[in-house]
């Protein structure tokens, strides 16, 4: 059973790693990497070994600290501009459209949920150890 897991785990994994190649390639510096949207964030670190994620954070902190005020104060100002432009979004959907957002996220949350009851100890410990001590989801439950 537990190898049944392991196998759906590592094709699922594989898919993932499969459908993230192509960011792989895009965000190559800190400025691409903030002009992705939250998704392609979340699976382009998930595409990257602890090792290339250590290694590109470095790289993105020289390129910060390289930078002038004025780069960081605009890239900055672009992030608050993507915020307020999401903002902007939510507040002008109906409140049917709001209310099946929230449902599509709770269902969301409750298949990660799912998924991670799913998984073995051994599992677990290994997607801790990948994001650096504890899994995301888990936010200091267990």
């Amino acid at each position: 059973m537990r190898q049944a897991t392991s196998k759906r785990i590592l094709v699922a994994m594989l898919a993932v790693g499969a459908l993230t190649l192509p960011l792989a390639i895009q965000a190559q510096s800190l400025t691409e990497f903030h002009n992705m949207s939250a998704e392609e964030k979340r699976a382009y670190m998930d595409s990257l070994s602890e090792q290339e994620r250590l290694a590109k954070r470095e790289q993105w902190r020289a390129e910060r600290d390289a930078m002038s005020d004025e780069e960081r104060a605009a890239m900055h100002a672009e992030r608050m501009a993507r915020r307020e432009e999401y903002r902007a979004r939510w507040n002008a959907m109906s409140d049917e459209e709001k209310q099946a957002k929230r449902e599509a996220m709770r269902a969301h949350r409750e298949e990660r949920r799912a998924m991670w009851d799913s998984l073995s100890p051994e599992e677990r410990a290994a997607i801790r150890e990948r994001h650096g001590g504890r899994h995301h989801g888990q936010r200091g439950k267990e």
